[in-house]
């Protein structure tokens, strides 16, 4: 710039004689703050915090330096609030800002619009102070923890619409449970606007009311591409949700804010979405194990019930009234044995239908139709057992009768025989009578007063 004037003469001034009036500090200064904002606009400088002061204003005044060289740097209460950290003496710091003059003492000086840590650090240091922030708030702490649901109606997942997360949790739900409905709540998971975006999904999934269940997350990256999910409010979105969180972002040694917020971390989002789906085989292992146990205890019933029937027709012990007695008493345990049966019949039918509704909705229905036939089967396997059941004892039945019938004196009568009895004692024997003695005989039909004229002794 060597012989050019660099500053602004009186207006009409040539600029060139020593008549020219001469500027006043002020105008000076003024000229000077204008030329030096207009020639460097916004800069970038790194260097050393040094004499930082806080006054009441709010606004920050400090020095920085390198080693050769310093300058005075005023940042202002409406800048200095963003900043996500706190500085120190000493600090390795960048500047955003420009360059201008404070006019009152003349001093050069850079105005900061923005301030962050140099190295490699500044991320690092950022996440441990939101980190002991939140978990002073609380928003850590395990009795906040929601239990995710055991099998989802509806999973929401958070996440881009296009990076391998979303595939990977959609590969293992549909291997392990392909009936659960999965939406994707799309989101830009890096860069300056995904933060935001979360925060929009995050709230968004929690007024539809379609989930039980939110999946937040992407895949692996460095500490600036998973640094959205360090973001405060993208944490207190997540604490606020009133739906349980799953955070699955990046790989298993990655740690977020959103992971310590979250309901449940998950070390990678496969992981996310075995957590949250259940073993389809598992549940038909266990329809398996249930239908077993029904035929086992079907069997255990029965067997009860025959040997409560066998029981009973051994207590019969007299014809006629008795005999009326315990062939009711059989008719009445057969219709409880049936009215049991068909109660728990219905019961497990219905327990099994529920079972198989259910599974229906999850997809392998060629099972559960070979399941309801196998119980179809088996069900008429039971009636028919139980109805030969009851055929063979009301046929032993009818041989008891039979055999009692055969035994009974009444019998012998019918085919001939009579009774002599003298009154209430029968006549068994000849030397029982005495020749003239009256005797009574009794005949199948009636019975006659007979006297005894001669005795035979044979």
């Amino acid at each position: 710039m060597q012989g050019q004037n660099l500053f602004h003469a009186e207006p009409g001034s040539t600029g060139q004689t020593d008549n020219q009036r001469p500027l006043t500090v002020t105008e000076l200064n003024s000229q000077t703050r204008r030329m030096l904002e207009t020639r460097f606009g916004n800069v970038r400088v790194e260097g050393e915090l040094s004499g930082l002061a806080r006054p009441g204003s709010g606004h920050w005044y400090f020095t920085l330096k390198d080693a050769g060289a310093q300058i005075r740097c005023a940042m202002f209460k409406n800048r200095n609030r963003s900043i996500r950290f706190t500085p120190a003496e000493g600090m390795q710091l960048i500047m955003r800002g420009r360059v201008s003059l404070y006019e009152g003492r003349g001093d050069y000086q850079l105005i900061v619009d923005h301030m962050e840590e140099g190295g490699t650090g500044a991320l690092q240091r950022a996440f441990e102070e939101l980190k002991q922030k939140l978990a002073t708030e609380g928003l850590f702490n395990a009795e906040r923890k929601r239990p995710l649901p055991a099998l989802p109606s509806h999973i929401g997942v958070v996440t881009s619409p296009t990076g391998a997360a979303i595939r990977d949790i959609l590969a293992v739900l549909e291997r392990r449970f392909p009936s659960i409905p999965v939406t994707i709540i799309p989101s830009a998971v890096q860069g300056k606007e995904a933060a935001d975006e979360l925060v929009k999904g995050i709230k968004s999934a929690n007024k539809s009311g379609l989930f039980d269940v939110l999946i937040v997350g992407r895949g692996g990256g460095s500490l600036e591409d998973l640094w959205p999910f360090n973001e405060e409010r993208v944490a207190r979105a997540i604490a606020a949700s009133d739906i349980p969180v799953v955070s699955a972002v990046g790989h298993e040694i990655d740690f977020t804010i959103a992971d310590f917020v979250a309901d449940y971390r998950a070390p990678t989002p496969s992981a996310a979405a075995e957590v949250l789906s259940p073993d389809q085989q598992e549940i038909l292992n266990k329809l398996n194990l249930l239908n077993r146990k029904l035929n086992t205890l079907m069997k255990h019933r029965l067997q009860t019930l025959s040997q409560k029937l066998d029981h009973s027709s051994l207590r019969l012990r007299h014809p006629g009234e008795r005999l009326r007695e315990h062939n009711q008493r059989l008719n009445d345990l057969d219709i409880r044995l049936q009215q049991s049966m068909k109660i728990a019949l219905q019961a497990n039918t219905a327990n099994y239908q529920r079972l198989s509704d259910r599974l229906t909705q999850s997809s392998p229905f060629r099972r559960i139709e070979r399941l309801q036939g196998q119980l179809n089967l088996i069900k008429n396997q039971l009636n028919s057992s139980v109805q030969t059941l009851v055929n063979q004892k009301e046929s032993r039945l009818k041989q008891l009768t039979g055999m009692l019938d055969a035994v009974s004196p009444l019998a012998t009568l019918s085919r001939g025989y009579s009774i002599v009895a003298r009154g209430d004692e029968f006549i068994r024997d000849a030397d029982q009578l005495t020749e003239g003695e009256q005797v009574t005989a009794r005949f199948s039909q009636g019975s006659a007063d007979c006297q005894v004229i001669q005795i035979h002794k044979e």
